[in-house]
């Protein structure tokens, strides 16, 4: 396991205020009373929490042309029929993962094959389970032509935490199925559209982990 390369950064800087903010509470305050020792205890508590929010656990990916794996750690909130107009224009299956800030949040492509849209789009931070969220809020959308000729939309989508999507996605290119396709900062969500004829193998509340949990046979 080791901290992903979105969260170095604050990763460091948060460690540094905590080592820096102990030492001067250490310095200055001399009496250690029970508000000092919870006052440290909290500061090293957030300070473990973002690194932790950042880490990248090595794991054994599942490679399958015919499979779609899914593309983030989380629960399933949605599976259902929809009619997706973004990119697709027709009807598909919507299979919804929601991310808590305690999954791990590398968000990984769930098929291979070519990038043929990648759009940003502005929004609102609702939270991330509501169903709206995915029309709605802060989002960027990535759509892969299979091999077979079928595509699949993956949408990035922001919550009410998150406040910054990144998307490695960029048009033309030719993905590998498990790879990295971004990251989504401090809770989020991730919408997949199978194409309508595919067989799906998640539930409503199911747990699933990013780039190993098959969701669906096309």
């Amino acid at each position: 396991m080791y901290i992903h390369k979105e969260g170095r950064k604050i990763s460091i800087i948060t460690v540094l205020v905590v080592v820096v903010l102990t030492t001067l509470f250490a310095f200055f305050i001399h009496e250690k009373i029970w508000a000092w020792w919870l006052s440290l205890a909290l500061l090293w508590a957030f300070a473990f929490v973002v690194v932790r929010f950042f880490r990248m656990p090595k794991r054994e990916l599942t490679t399958n042309p015919n499979k779609v794996i899914c593309s983030a750690d989380g629960t399933i909130v949605v599976v259902e029929q929809v009619f997706e107009p973004e990119i697709l224009n027709c009807d598909c299956i919507q299979v919804s993962t929601f991310m808590s800030p305690n999954n791990v949040h590398v968000n990984r492509y769930p098929i291979s094959g070519k990038i043929i849209y990648q759009k940003y789009h502005s929004g609102k931070y609702i939270i991330a389970s509501h169903p709206k969220s995915s029309t709605l809020n802060e989002r960027t959308s990535v759509c892969i032509e299979h091999e077979s000729g079928k595509k699949i939309l993956v949408r990035q989508i922001a919550g009410a935490m998150a406040r910054r999507i990144v998307c490695y996605a960029k048009e033309g290119e030719t993905v590998q199925q498990g790879e990295e396709l971004g990251f989504i900062k401090f809770g989020s969500r991730v919408d997949i559209f199978i194409p309508l004829d595919s067989t799906i193998h998640v539930d409503i509340e199911e747990k699933v982990r990013g780039g190993q949990t098959i969701i669906a046979t096309l």
